[in-house]
């Protein structure tokens, strides 16, 4: 096993970075075809817009209620052991569940939920801590790149996985196919034992939970500009999960398609995903990364509008996988470049800290939306949902631009980090 140190030597950064992303690529995409697997077995045995609303509820709340004293047991503790062990629990929970199908004719719900909530509680803690880590694997300079990177990675991952997961629905038992996340924790658990993750200094340190997490609220709200930009991201949260949700019922309840064709319109989303985390990991270097996120809100916007105003009709569909190709494309712009600032903006002891704070104020707002998206979604349409959505977006992206300090925070970090940087430089010279 490779230990972890607190000094990383960024000479072999690029051999042990990319280690790194295979492991998360090979669990990853197990993983979501188990989970797409869950969602289309829901949708075949239930077809309710309220059953697939609570589902996605439980992915959620997770990441809402913990993420805030998550992150200070990510600041101390071993990052390597934390991805192993959520890694491990989500496989046993996945046999649990595959034996329990193997049993019975048809899968108990309450366990296929609890099963879905294990999982969203183990991405709680994954997610900052790979996001935590990455500022401390790869040079400061490389970070809007390689978050592009694993963006493409986490692309790729639902290119093949719906494609992947839809095929294999068909022809395998889904307690056989749940396995599959069993095979996928020993590949990233593997991998992962080689894998250097250098110590920060607050790894070992005593976890005051309330006080931490207070700390992190108070890190966030002193950063005005971040601060603002978190609150309207959470606004356009609670009005865009709701159809997030339901992109299934969309596809075989409205364009009446099939099970197939709802994992297509994954692909295809995941496509547009890994063509712009592809634009990003190439050149990743932009002077206002404001802007491309202003462009994000813009276009998923117009093309989550367009998709609610179409016909329910062959020829609506084609045209629904058409504007969702370009929808893909928009988000990385969004997730992959907030990130890249986020992680910029605060020190590695304290950013799990701030990215728990920040996780659950982005998320908090989208299960409210999702206990109203299933009724409101049977009493209206489904594609009204999409209306709602898009319509939202593009208010939250004028918001967003209408604050000085929210537009021009990747000026001023910028800025920032040059000029400590050129102190830095100095200091170094007379000595």
């Amino acid at each position: 096993m490779v230990e972890e140190s607190t000094v990383f030597d960024f000479t072999h950064w690029r051999k042990n970075f990319y280690l790194f992303l295979t492991g998360q690529f090979l669990s990853g995409i197990t993983s979501i075809v188990v989970q797409y697997s869950i969602i289309w077995y829901l949708t075949k045995t239930t077809g309710s817009a309220t059953v697939l609303s609570f589902a996605m509820l439980l992915g959620m709340l997770p990441m809402v209620l913990l993420s805030p004293f998550v992150g200070p047991l990510i600041d101390r503790w071993n990052k390597k052991v934390l991805l192993i062990v959520t890694d491990i629990i989500v496989a046993v929970f996945a046999l649990a569940l595959s034996i329990a199908g193997t049993l019975s004719a048809d899968f108990p719900m309450w366990l296929v939920f609890v099963s879905l909530l294990t999982r969203a509680i183990a991405q709680t803690f994954q997610m900052p801590t790979i996001q935590s880590i990455l500022p401390t694997m790869v040079p400061e300079e490389e970070l809007t790149k390689v978050n592009g990177q694993l963006g493409m990675v986490q692309s790729a991952n639902f290119i093949i996985a719906p494609a992947l997961g839809a095929f294999l629905f068909a022809i395998v038992p889904i307690n056989i196919l749940i396995l599959l996340d069993v095979l996928g924790a020993f590949f990233g658990v593997g991998l992962l034992i080689f894998v250097t993750i250098p110590r920060i200094s607050s790894e070992g340190e005593k976890i005051h939970l309330l006080a931490d997490t207070k700390f992190g609220f108070q890190k966030l709200i002193e950063n005005k500009g971040l601060w603002y930009i978190t609150l309207v991201g959470a606004v356009f949260m609670l009005l865009f999960m709701p159809a997030a949700s339901l992109y299934p019922l969309m596809t075989m309840n409205y364009f009446n398609g099939t099970v197939g064709q709802a994992g297509l319109i994954e692909v295809v989303y995941s496509v547009g995903m890994l063509v712009g985390g592809a634009v990003i990991g190439v050149f990743g270097k932009w002077k206002n990364r404001m802007t491309l996120i202003f462009m994000a809100y813009a276009v998923i916007g117009v093309m989550t509008t367009l998709s609610g105003l179409l016909p329910p009709t062959s020829k609506g569909f084609i045209y629904f996988v058409l504007l969702n190709i370009v929808a893909g494309f928009a988000t990385p712009y969004f997730n992959t470049m907030l990130m890249a600032m986020i992680q910029q903006s605060y020190e590695p002891n304290v950013l799990g800290r701030v990215l728990g704070v920040l996780n659950s104020l982005m998320s908090i707002t989208g299960p409210v939306g999702l206990i109203f998206a299933g009724p409101l979604a049977d009493k209206i349409g489904v594609e009204k949902m999409f209306i709602i959505a898009g319509v939202g977006a593009l208010i939250c992206g004028v918001i967003n631009f209408l604050i000085p300090s929210a537009r021009n925070y990747d000026k001023e970090l910028q800025k920032r980090l040059l000029e400590e940087k050129e102190l830095v430089d100095e200091v170094e010279l007379e000595k």
